[in-house]
C-alpha cells in the first residue's frame, strides 16, 4: 500500500494544539503534522532545528530516529502509540540503525556534538525489542507524559547525556528498567557529570527495577511512585573514576518492589528491594517513604546499602528522615563494608545493624 503524502501545517494554530493537549512552545517555527498510515520518520527529517512534530492519535509503525536540535515530537497522549513494525520490511534511511537495534524512538548526537533541546511528549512506547526510548549523547533532553510500556529492555533509556528532565512519564512491564540513566550501558570508564539531570513524578510499575542510575554524579531522583518491580531504586557504582554519586534520592515513595527477577552473570536475583545503593559516594537518600518490599534475595530490604560486585565500598552516604516500615528482613541495612556511611532520625522498626532506626 502506498504511503499516504504527509500534511505539513505551518504555524500549526495555537487553538489546535491546545486541544490536542498543551499549547505548542515558543521555540516552535513550524508544525508537522501527521496522522496514522503517514511517515513520523518523513517529517522528522523535513523538520528544522525548532519545529514541531505533533502525532495523531492512532497507531505507528517502526522506528524514528532523532538528530535535529531543538525538535519536539508529541502525541495527544496514551492513544498515540508508536511500536514495532511486524510486516518484515527492512527500515531504510535514518532510522535504519536504531530499528536495527531494536529501539522505538532513537535520540542521538555525538561527542562532539551532543543533539540539544529535543522534547518527547504525550506518546506511547510499546513492544520494542531493546528500548521504548533510547537517548545516548544529548543535552536538554525533555521526556515527559510518555507512557513506556512491554519493550525488551529500558523503557526510557540515556547514556553519555546531561541535564536531562524525565518527568511525569509511565514505565511499566520492561524487561529491565523503567527508567535507565547511565554514563554507557556496555562500556568500563567513570561516572558523567550529568549536570543536575532530573528523574521526578514518574509512576513505575512491572519492571525489574523501577529506576536504574549507574556511573553517574550530579543527579535528583524525587517524587517518583515506584511499586511492583522487582527492585525500586538501584543507584550502582564501581571502581571507575570519578565515582558514581553527589546524587539525591528524595521524597519518592517505594512499596512492594516484591516481583521475582532471577540472577544473570553479574548480579543475585532480585525480590523485595527499595533502594539499593551500591558503590557511590557522597549520595542523599532523604524523606522517602519505603513500605512494603519484602524478599530473600542478599539485596532485599527498604533501604539498603550494599556490597559493590568489585569489592568498592560507598562512601559519605547520608540516610536520614526516611520513613520505612514493614520491609523484610530490615527497613534499613547497611550490608556494605564502607566505614564513613551515616543513618540519621529515619522512621523504621528493625535495622542491620541494629541502631539505625
Amino acid at each position: 500500500m502506498p504511503t499516504r503524502p504527509i500534511h505539513y501545517c505551518a504555524g500549526l494554530s495555537a487553538a489546535l494544539i491546545a486541544g490536542l493537549g498543551s499549547a505548542p512552545p515558543a521555540h516552535a517555527a513550524t508544525w508537522h503534522l501527521v496522522r496514522p498510515g503517514e511517515s513520523i520518520q518523513q517529517a522528522v527529517d523535513a523538520a528544522a532545528p525548532g519545529d514541531g512534530i505533533q502525532l495523531m492519535a492512532g497507531t505507528y509503525r517502526g522506528s524514528v530516529a532523532v538528530g535535529t536540535a531543538n525538535l519536539t515530537i508529541r502525541g495527544v497522549g496514551e492513544a498515540t502509540v508508536l511500536t514495532p513494525d511486524e510486516s518484515g520490511a527492512a527500515a531504510t534511511g535514518s532510522a535504519a540503525a536504531c530499528a536495527a537495534a531494536g529501539h522505538g524512538l532513537c535520540v542521538t548526537g555525538s561527542a562532539a556534538a551532543p543533539v540539544s533541546g529535543v522534547r518527547i511528549e504525550a506518546l506511547t512506547l510499546r513492544g520494542f525489542p531493546k528500548n521504548g526510548l533510547n537517548a545516548s549523547m544529548t543535552d536538554r533532553l525533555r521526556v515527559r507524559a510518555v507512557l513506556a510500556e512491554g519493550n525488551g529492555q529500558q523503557g526510557i533509556s540515556q547514556e553519555k547525556s546531561t541535564r536531562a528532565e524525565v518527568t511525569g512519564n509511565q514505565a511499566r512491564d520492561n524487561g529491565q528498567a523503567g527508567i535507565f540513566l547511565a554514563n554507557a550501558a556496555n562500556e568500563e570508564g567513570g561516572a558523567i557529570d550529568t549536570q543536575g539531570a532530573l528523574i521526578s513524578g514518574n509512576r513505575l510499575s512491572g519492571n525489574r527495577i523501577g529506576v536504574v542510575v549507574r556511573r553517574a554524579r550530579e543527579l535528583t531522583v524525587e517524587r517518583n511512585d515506584i511499586s511492583g518491580n522487582c527492585g525500586g531504586v538501584f543507584v550502582v557504582g564501581d571502581e571507575g573514576l570519578p565515582r558514581a554519586g553527589a546524587l539525591s534520592v528524595e521524597d519518592n515513595y517505594v512499596h512492594a518492589n516484591n516481583a521475582y527477577c532471577p540472577p544473570n552473570p553479574r548480579l543475585d536475583f532480585i525480590q523485595g528491594t527499595g533502594i539499593l545503593l551500591t558503590g557511590v559516594e557522597d549520595t542523599r537518600v532523604t524523606g522517602n517513604r519505603v513500605e512494603d518490599n519484602e524478599g530473600a534475595s542478599p539485596m532485599s530490604g527498604g533501604i539498603v546499602l550494599f556490597r559493590s560486585v568489585v569489592g568498592t565500598p560507598s562512601s559519605r552516604v547520608t540516610v536520614e528522615g526516611n520513613t520505612a516500615l514493614r520491609n523484610g528482613p530490615a527497613d534499613l541495612a547497611d550490608r556494605d563494608t564502607g566505614t564513613d556511611n551515616s543513618f540519621a532520625r529515619n522512621t523504621c522498626r528493625t535495622s542491620e545493624p541494629a541502631g539505625h532506626c
